[in-house]
């Protein structure tokens, strides 16, 4: 399991902690090496059975038998929006249950944990034929990829998926213990979770509780667990080695400099041009009044959040020594494969060419991508979720595609048949807004804008399939589900007859893009992928997939221009930053905690910085120590670490994360669940 490098020349040489590493490849020599610290096996299980993916985006831990779950604020807030009503509103008060009778249970939130994993690179590309074509060969791997899943699937009962890593150089079959009978227990007010708002978020130092409790049940009872995390009261130290465990989202760490370019001189200025408008467009919908704000708290804070985490990822690709060391590290992998005598390697020869080649290509249709709106909203998006669910299930199983496969249907009616309430006048103001921008940015000739507005004004549009729609009834979209293919093309329903317009566009283009693009990326990286392996082993990491892994670190500042920025923040600072603000917005103190200041141990620490290497969907992640004990929970990471997306520096890249004693200081101190800390922290 060593992943040292090869050689000081490699290029692949990590730097610093970097790295999020697959729970089959950890780092145990570096950490030997680096830190005189040798993980146990019991130990690695353990930390991988107690972690917890959330399935609509972020991680968390079990901290008790009794199926507790710890995460962000700011991951449930999408639960904690659904579950909220104009008389309750759970994001500006928060939610506390002081007995289980209180809890209340979510409408459509499902995790997963992550109970084995399989090697299976080679019955994926055992099926893929060489002498095929790129398109042919693409098609044989995704079927394969579903006769796996559902194999497995059928014989576990567990959600099965297959995870490709280092751009197909293997393929894995993860399964996943799943639970959906999730119960909310407690979120503190989204001002003292999200504390500092906007002009805080990705910097340091930052003064959040930004943490919510959810409880596992089955059978209507808590589950018992038999791997939680034991708590730290204390928590971490300065100094202190910790390891992360949880969901990165996605990195591009391992892509051409052709795909780096394109991201740089095309998809990251065209994404922050759409969401500018998208932003207009919520705080427009928000200013209608108070249940319109209310109603689009996490839009706002969603789409703030992302501007703000891509504007950090495209600063990192202007930096012109972050690319330069990006190129240096491929044109060395290109000499080492020009230079084999290995056949195999030497395959890799022209990928990077033919690579390149498409990504251009796919620049003329990036305005498609963009402002084609298929799922403009929560409605829209369902219609044709369904429109093209019943043309799926139809075709035999490894004929579909990945969302439709039997593995994936289960999570998907989960999310089809979701209560979460949605608001008619909400829908038609985004739906309408959304099909404005394609008819500027795409033209009235445009195939999806000709299918969408049939030469109506898009407002006409919208209320017309708002007003017309009984899809904002659960029971009707059941009805049209199991009706199948006759039910959807007899249905009269405004939104599912507009779906089915718009629906031969779709396929044509999602067709297009895996038959003349993905499936040259995908058999191109493989290639690259093995020459890779061939000349550096497995002595580094794949890029993040939202699947679970581990990085490493210590808890410690860092300097910043001309000052140092101390590893810690504590309540008093939290005090003294709004007395600094004269308590303005977004400065101003939540009143619980506001009210709790002679209580409180203002010495406590609240925040806390680390090493660690993350990434967008680690959010909610547990920060452990050596001994396994819960120490802090990941919430951020500093503006430096935005260009994480593509490479790490130690020296800045910095995790922002809850610390352990001050979940518990504000449990007990701010809002009076005195019982949960007992339970977090095993007092009986």
């Amino acid at each position: 399991m060593s992943t040292t490098p090869k050689s000081r020349n490699n290029p692949a040489q990590l730097r610093g902690d970097e790295g999020m590493w697959t729970f089959d490849n950890l780092p145990i020599g570096l950490l030997k090496q680096r830190y005189d610290f040798t993980p146990r096996q019991d130990w690695i299980d353990h930390l991988r059975l107690a972690s917890v993916r959330f399935n609509d985006g972020g991680s968390g831990a079990f901290v008790s038998k009794h199926g507790l779950v710890l995460t962000n604020h700011h991951v449930a807030l999408g639960q904690l929006q659904k579950m909220s009503t104009p008389k309750k509103d759970y994001v500006k008060e928060g939610f506390f249950a002081k007995r289980l009778k209180d809890e209340i249970a979510c409408p459509d939130l499902e995790v997963n944990v992550l109970v084995s994993m399989e090697n299976v690179t080679g019955q994926v590309l055992g099926a893929v034929q060489r002498k095929s074509s790129d398109k042919e060969q693409n098609e044989q791997r995704k079927a394969q990829i579903s006769r796996i899943t559902k194999d497995s699937t059928d014989r576990t009962g567990l959600r099965c998926d297959v995870v490709e890593l280092y751009q197909g150089g293997e393929y894995w079959l993860y399964r996943y213990r799943k639970y959906t009978d999730m119960r909310l227990v407690m979120a503190p007010e989204m001002q003292a979770a999200f504390y500092g708002g906007d002009p805080d978020n990705f910097t340091y130092p930052r003064f959040a509780l930004d943490f919510a409790f959810f409880r596992v049940y089955e059978k209507s009872k808590p589950v018992q667990i038999e791997h939680f995390l034991t708590w730290s009261v204390d928590g971490a130290a300065d100094g202190e080695l910790v390891f992360v465990t949880g969901h990165p989202g996605r990195t591009d760490r391992l892509n051409t400099v052709a795909q780096l370019e394109h991201s740089r001189d095309f998809g990251l200025p065209l994404y922050l041009t759409a969401a500018a408008k998208k932003r207009a467009d919520c705080y427009a919908y928000s200013k209608l009044g108070v249940e319109q704000e209310r109603r689009s708290k996490d839009r706002v804070f969603g789409i703030e959040n992302s501007i703000k985490a891509v504007t950090g990822e495209y600063e990192g690709l202007l930096d012109s020594a972050l690319f330069q060391s990006l190129k240096t590290a491929e044109d060395a992998l290109r000499k080492s494969v020009a230079e084999s005598s290995d056949a195999a390697t030497k395959d890799a020869t022209d990928s990077w060419d033919k690579i390149a080649a498409v990504t251009k290509k796919s620049d003329d249709r990036r305005l498609q991508t963009a402002y084609r709106s298929y799922s403009a909203t929560k409605i829209a998006g369902l219609a044709n979720s369904i429109v093209r669910y019943v043309v799926e299930v139809a075709k035999p199983n490894d004929k579909r595609w990945e969302e439709y496969r039997d593995s994936s249907l289960e999570s998907l009616q989960f999310l089809l048949f979701s209560p979460a309430p949605m608001y008619p006048d909400m829908e038609e103001f985004f739906l309408a807004r959304a099909l404005e921008d394609a008819v500027k940015e795409l033209g009235k000739d445009d195939e999806f804008v000709r299918a969408a507005l049939d030469g109506q004004e898009p407002a006409t549009v919208a209320r017309g399939l708002i007003t017309g729609s009984k899809l904002f009834d659960v029971a009707e979209r059941k009805k049209l589900i199991e009706g199948g293919e006759k039910a959807v093309a007899d249905s009269k329903d405004a939104l599912i007859v507009w779906a089915r317009k718009l629906d031969p566009v779709y396929r044509a283009q999602r067709k297009w893009y895996e038959d003349e693009v993905e499936s040259v990326i995908v058999a191109e990286g493989n290639r690259i992928a093995k020459a890779r392996f061939a000349v550096y082993g497995r002595s580094t990491y794949p890029d993040a997939t939202f699947t679970l892994r581990m990085s490493y670190g210590k808890v410690a500042g860092y300097e910043l221009s001309t000052t140092l920025v101390a590893p810690f923040t504590t309540f008093y600072g939290l005090y003294d930053r709004a007395l600094s603000h004269a308590e303005k917005p977004p400065f101003d103190l939540a009143p619980r905690v506001k009210g709790a200041g002679m209580k409180l141990n203002l010495g406590t620490k609240v925040n806390f910085v680390t090493t660690n290497d993350i990434i967008g969907g680690n959010s909610g992640s547990p920060i452990v120590n050596a001994k396994g004990e819960y120490v802090g929970l990941v919430f951020d990471g500093n503006i430096q670490s935005l260009a994480g997306r593509y490479a790490y520096d130690g020296t800045r890249n910095r995790t922002v994360a809850v610390h352990s004693s001050g979940i518990i200081e504000a449990m007990r101190s701010v809002y009076g669940m005195d019982k949960l800390a007992d339970e977090v922290v095993g007092k009986k």
